[in-house]
């Protein structure tokens, strides 16, 4: 049962700042680009990496995310000596405590990752697009001798200030971790994902959990206090394609990102492939009068009308006669006879009347732009207009963001 490396997938965020589309669902298990989920992507990355046994640890909404995770077969991680494990809060003979932080999420978990005496844990976050190696970051951390390696890449200077920053020395041995600061003294962000020495790890989770007043969490105090105690911390640079889906915006950039050839995220590569959960449904049909350019269409969608520059996930409708550009349709959504879908993302199973307009294009807007949103199982009238930067939930009431 002995792992040399063990993975802990933190996947309990509520998702806050994506609005409608989190209201019944953990972040990671949002729909992206046509027929994935958020979390598909660090499960793939754990599997194409070698690292075959995953702890998810779950909080929020957690149904749709452990239904989907099911048994973890199509990520190759159903073994019988590893494989993948949901894991909840629970309650113990002290009684039940919901995870506080990300390090305490961690810490309620350290029996499980006692089990396998891993030599080495790494903490991933389940809300972010990217592919990545972990075992090159792996080798690093073992050559350099660290106590703990954290991921980075280079931002641009005018966005530093929003990132944790690391800076370092001519070897990359991190000297000083700053938190959003507002004269950052380098570029080189923190991706949320760490590498750590087990041993030591587990020391500083347990005084840090007996720390009164401490926020249980990595980036606001295991970082720091270890980096204050003297231990070995390595950056490891990073320089493919990242991009945290945390608000709308950055979801929508990411989908369009899969259909812009220099973007770096490449989805058809398959020397490292992002595994799924299939669906069962039939192949696209295209009617004949549909128009398609540049898009994603999945399996058992509808296509009567146009679509330009958009995602269309599994399941979608394109009714005859309607428009759907630079949007995000979700697994479900139906965009009925003549209705105009411009710059917008479609939750689940939504519905666009006939002759309805949502979204706009930014040089048609009047004040303010932003990507129009549909909650899951919303329904838009016939006819009705939601304005560019507009919300409405699945009481068809708009919200504000």
């Amino acid at each position: 049962m002995k792992k040399e490396c063990m993975a802990m997938l933190l996947a309990g965020g509520q998702g806050s700042r994506l609005y409608v589309l989190t209201s019944d669902m953990a972040k990671p298990a949002v729909p992206f680009g046509g027929k994935f989920r958020i979390i598909d992507f660090p499960l793939s990355n754990c599997t194409n990496s070698g690292i075959d046994t995953v702890g998810v640890l779950t909080q929020y909404r957690p149904l749709e995310l452990n239904r989907y995770i099911g048994s973890g077969q199509p990520w190759d991680l159903d073994h019988t000596d590893g494989g993948v494990y949901i894991l909840p809060p629970y309650q113990s003979a002290d009684g039940a405590v919901w995870y506080k932080g990300t390090a305490n999420a961690i810490y309620q978990n350290i029996g499980f990752i006692d089990s396998y005496e891993p030599d080495y844990v790494l903490i991933l976050s389940g809300d972010h697009i990217y592919k990545m190696n972990y075992d090159k970051m792996l080798q690093r951390h073992k050559a350099s001798g660290a106590d703990c390696t954290i991921s980075v890449m280079e931002v641009p200077w005018d966005e530093a200030s929003r990132f944790g920053i690391m800076n370092v020395d001519g070897d990359d041995v991190i000297v000083e971790f700053e938190e959003k600061p507002k004269t950052p003294k380098s570029n080189l962000a923190s991706m949320g994902i760490y590498i750590f020495t087990w041993e030591k790890l587990r020391k500083y989770l347990i005084e840090d959990e007996a720390t009164e007043g401490s926020s249980n969490d990595f980036g606001k105090n295991i970082i720091p206090t270890m980096l204050g105690a003297g231990e070995r911390m390595v950056a490891y640079r990073f320089e493919g394609y990242w991009k945290d889906v945390g608000t709308l915006d950055s979801l929508w950039d990411a989908n369009m990102d899969m259909l812009a050839p220099g973007s770096g995220l490449n989805l058809l590569d398959r020397k490292w492939p992002i595994y799924a959960r299939s669906v069962s449904a039939p192949p696209a049909f295209y009617a004949p009068g549909a128009h398609v350019a540049h898009s994603v269409v999945s399996l058992g969608c509808t296509i009567e009308g146009a679509v330009e520059n958009s995602v269309i996930s599994q399941n979608c409708t394109v009714g005859a006669g309607a428009t759907v550009e630079y949007s995000l349709l979700m697994p479900g959504a139906v965009v009925e006879a003549g209705a105009k879908v411009s710059y917008a993302i479609l939750g689940e199973n939504s519905r666009v009347g006939a002759g309805a307009a949502v979204g706009c294009a930014p040089s048609e807007a009047a004040d303010k732009w932003g990507v129009a949103v549909l909650g899951p199982d919303t329904k838009i009238e016939a006819k009705r207009t939601v304005g560019c930067a507009m919300m409405v939930d699945k009481h068809g009431q708009e919200v504000a963001r």
